[in-house]
């Protein structure tokens, strides 16, 4: 059959196309931007009919229906990344969390620890040979299609066409679900603070001209993105691609030219932004997708010389442990890519890993660089792997340092309410 007779021949709705899935089946999630939100509004629908379904995903925008109260019977989430519209559930007790770096997801997939039943997807039109992009995330969603055994594709014509190994051919969608409507979208911060400003300032201070980039999504980076524009030839191969870059590729600023693996393109591996950024990467060849795999892979990040990998943490203690998934023994968020990138920055020629945040929380009341970690808190990040660490005040430099430098260090860049505390407790642990 030619592909387009394929095609049509598995057009359906999407409550058809969701009858596919059984009970005691696994259902992955496209996330991100591509959260296909139709078809996963027809799978709670058959929730009277279905019993232990397990929906997995990582962060995903939409509202997360299947994790209410009384929904437990029909589904139980599992999550890759704890994003807000899981977090109550993940912490009530009626979902899970998964601890996994980025890079290993794919892995849990291809090595059976996580067969995949179904697989909910959303996608760009095909091409003239039946090829459809994953758009704005290929992510770890690309090793999932291609091992589950079935595959439901929302077809949306909005959804961009996006480069590099991001497709998959109609052959492949077990039913096709059409559709023309706006693709999800996160705005970058409207308001960048003053001491997100001086966080960005710091930043900008410590990426030299020819670096190339990673970074997350957040008031910190938006900030950052601010004071790079008298930077010469940047280069990007991060996770996320947002609308600030796009503003930074325009402006000349970033090239990709003195890059030392894909020299000239922007690498990455999914889109969270608005339709600006999905404008730009739209069958744009300065763009290449890769799955989280190879994009996050620490030992891919290192082949990039100058690899500069910027992420942020919820508390950091004296000795130079990072806390970025949890609060206490309450879960916040996840892994991410964040070890990934600043092992592979740790490992690039002249790269730099820097872990950024506000020196206090919760309007001033608590500091984020703590003594210890709160009781139940997660190192996701160790004191053997953290170099630069950023807050409004300074820059500590980290690596190959004591305990007693690292403490002096990350004390003098503490907010100055908190500082003869700090060293208070410092002196009594016999760091100081």
């Amino acid at each position: 059959m030619k592909w387009m007779d394929i095609f049509r021949s598995r057009v359906t709705t999407a409550p058809e196309a969701v009858k596919a899935i059984k009970s005691g089946n696994r259902v992955w999630i496209h996330p991100g931007c591509c959260t296909p939100k139709p078809l996963v509004d027809a799978m709670v629908a058959r929730a009277p009919e279905l019993r232990d379904v397990e929906v997995v995903h990582i962060l995903t925008l939409a509202a997360a229906p299947y994790v209410d109260p009384g929904m437990e019977q029909s589904f139980r989430h599992r999550a890759l990344f704890t994003g807000g519209n899981v977090r109550k559930a993940v912490n009530d007790g009626r979902a899970d969390f998964v601890p996994i770096h980025l890079h290993q997801i794919s892995e849990l997939v291809l090595s059976g620890i996580l067969p995949v039943d179904v697989c909910m997807v959303q996608l760009s039109p095909p091409d003239e040979h039946g090829f459809c992009s994953y758009g704005a995330g290929v992510d770890s969603t690309k090793t999932a299609v291609e091992h589950a055994s079935v595959v439901i594709a929302m077809i949306n014509q909005r959804m961009p066409r996006t480069l590099g190994d991001s497709f998959v051919h109609v052959s492949k969608l077990t039913y096709i679900v059409e559709m023309d409507e706006p693709v999800l979208e996160l705005p970058m911060a409207t308001e960048i603070s003053e001491i997100s400003r001086k966080i960005g300032q710091h930043i900008a201070g410590l990426i030299p001209d020819g670096a190339t980039l990673q970074m997350g999504i957040g008031e910190i980076p938006d900030a950052v993105l601010l004071y790079l524009g008298d930077k010469k030839d940047l280069g990007v191969h991060t996770e996320m691609f947002s609308d600030g870059l796009v503003d930074l590729f325009e402006a000349g600023v970033v090239t990709n030219e003195k890059k030392t693996l894909h020299r000239g393109k922007i690498v990455t591996s999914f889109v969270i932004g608005t339709r600006k950024a999905f404008d730009f990467v739209d069958n744009n060849p300065f763009m290449e997708f890769h799955p989280n795999e190879y994009v996050n892979d620490p030992f891919v990040v290192a082949r990039n010389d100058s690899m500069v990998a910027i992420n942020s943490a919820i508390s950091i203690d004296l000795t130079g442990q990072v806390c970025a998934d949890s609060i206490g023994t309450s879960i916040h968020s996840g892994f991410g890519g964040q070890v990934d990138f600043i092992r592979g920055a740790v490992r690039s020629k002249g790269g730099k890993p820097i872990i950024a945040l506000p020196s206090t929380a919760k309007g001033g009341t608590l500091s984020r660089l703590v003594d210890t970690l709160l009781p139940g808190s997660g190192v996701v990040t160790t004191r053997a792997d953290v170099n630069y660490v950023v807050t409004e005040y300074g820059v500590a430099s980290l690596w190959g340092r004591c305990l007693r430098e690292r403490a002096r260090q990350l004390i003098d860049i503490a907010h100055p309410d908190f500082r003869e505390e700090l060293e208070r407790a410092a002196k009594d642990r016999k760091i100081l």
